[in-house]
């Protein structure tokens, strides 16, 4: 049985960015049985109620009706496809809106033309594997259209140790750091740095049974390089300093 192909549609305003996208797509990618484009909202709305395709590129600022203007039009008529926004504007109320709208993911132009296109095949991909057998907390979180948070603990967990910031890591997924930061808010229920810090406390507490590390090696084991700002961190999260939290678990410093 032939595979179903999914149906594109493009919205920018800027003709040769629209072109060159559709182009680019078209030509490397084989998973598309159509790629609509449109240089207006009300030409988006259009194309949407008379092709309904799966999959949508947005930009934001246009004449006349914005893209998060569309989306939400398309989502009260009951038409929602998955839609990537592509903005030239890193801007807090534009990805938190786009968010409640239903958006996956929210890219900063210029984008390269390979990260639209691996993000579209994860996009497709996490469709088509519903019923493929995954790990359950990857299966959960890509249907959740929350793929960046996954691979942004992923990179968190595996760079623990190194000096990490919310910019680096929006880098390193894909992401802008607005977009990123209000996820984190959004499905974790904490910022990023609140998360960074509690993922390094859970990686101290595993090196405080072993009673041959000092505090300040478990600190800079866990990615702490300041002592002080570590038994801080330490004791907000924990509730007790780490020499208490330590004694707790009987373990006695050589």
């Amino acid at each position: 049985m032939e595979e179903r192909k999914a149906r594109l549609l493009i919205v920018d305003d800027e003709e040769n960015i629209l072109n060159r996208m559709a182009k680019y797509i078209l030509n490397n990618m084989n998973c598309f049985s159509a790629v609509y484009t449109a240089k207006s909202g009300e030409e988006a709305l259009d194309l949407i109620y008379r092709q309904q395709p799966e999959v949508m590129l947005l930009d934001v600022q246009m004449p006349g009706k914005n893209g998060l203007e569309v989306m939400k039009e398309a989502k009260n008529k009951g038409i929602c496809p998955k839609t990537i926004i592509l903005s030239g504007y890193d801007t807090f109320s534009y990805v938190q809106q786009a968010l409640r709208l239903g958006a996956v993911d929210y890219l900063l132009k210029p984008c390269r033309s390979t990260e639209l296109c691996e993000r579209l095949s994860q996009i497709l991909n996490s469709d088509s594997n519903k019923t493929a057998v995954e790990q359950p907390k990857v299966k959960s979180e890509e249907k959740m259209g929350n793929l960046p948070v996954y691979n942004a603990r992923e990179y968190i967990r595996e760079h623990l140790r190194e000096d990490l910031n919310l910019k680096q890591v929006a880098e390193k997924v894909g992401v802008s750091t607005a977009y990123l930061s209000t996820l984190f808010s959004q499905h974790l229920g904490c910022g990023f740095i609140d998360y960074l810090n509690k993922t390094r406390i859970e990686y101290a507490c595993n090196y405080m049974q072993d009673g041959s590390m000092k505090i300040y090696e478990i600190a800079f084991q866990s990615g702490f390089h300041d002592e002080k700002y570590f038994s801080r961190v330490f004791k907000k999260v924990m509730g007790q300093s780490p020499s208490e939290y330590r004694k707790s678990l009987g373990v006695v410093d050589e």
